[in-house]
């Protein structure tokens, strides 16, 4: 585990993240498989659209309960 302090996935933004964003492209990823964006509390609903207009958008946790479950299917 690294000591950096995550960061919102949102362009340009340095906010400290909050939020995970779980999400896969059905076309090139397996229904299993999440992908990860970070967003800080003024994001997250922002990127939460972004994926879920897309149908990608699968779930939205906090930082702190995603770091906390211990899934190997997981990948940023």
């Amino acid at each position: 585990m690294s000591d950096e302090t995550p960061i919102c996935s949102a362009k340009g933004c340095r906010a400290e993240a909050v939020w995970v964003l779980a999400w896969n492209n059905p076309k090139i990823h397996t229904p299993e498989r999440r992908k990860t964006w970070l967003a800080c509390e003024e994001h997250r609903e922002h990127l939460s659209q972004f994926l879920g207009v897309r149908g990608f958008l699968k779930d939205v946790v906090l930082l702190k309960e995603w770091e906390s479950q211990d899934s190997p299917s997981r990948d940023s």
